[in-house]
């Protein structure tokens, strides 16, 4: 795919709320979702300091916790300034949606 960084600067945001609405996750495993839904140009580096952001800005809250596999993983999970967010994101993206779609398709004409 082209540059398509520009495109998903906003887009972003909103995906990884969507995420961590599902329940509390850790970076990689944050990075090994996007990846799954075709986001292959994210790696784990470059999720923290998105996830660094969202923490500051009071969308996400972490916690550290013991790992069975190594050191200790820094859990994220939704606040409710992020759960708002994330209801936001959800109303722009349907009507963008929208109205791409109809320039796209010439308004079904």
């Amino acid at each position: 795919m082209a540059d398509s960084t520009q495109m998903l600067k906003g887009i972003l945001d909103g995906c990884i709320l969507s995420i961590i609405e599902e329940g509390e996750i850790y970076g990689y495993e944050l990075a090994e979702k996007l990846q799954s839904y075709g986001f292959q140009s994210f790696s784990e580096g470059s999720i923290y300091p998105l996830l660094l952001r969202m923490q500051k800005e009071g969308l996400v809250s972490s916690v550290q916790r013991k790992s069975t596999a190594g050191p200790k993983r820094k859990y994220y999970s939704l606040t409710e300034a992020g759960q708002a967010e994330l209801e936001q994101f959800l109303g722009r993206w349907a009507d963008l949606k929208q109205s791409v779609d109809a320039v796209i398709t010439k308004g079904g004409q």
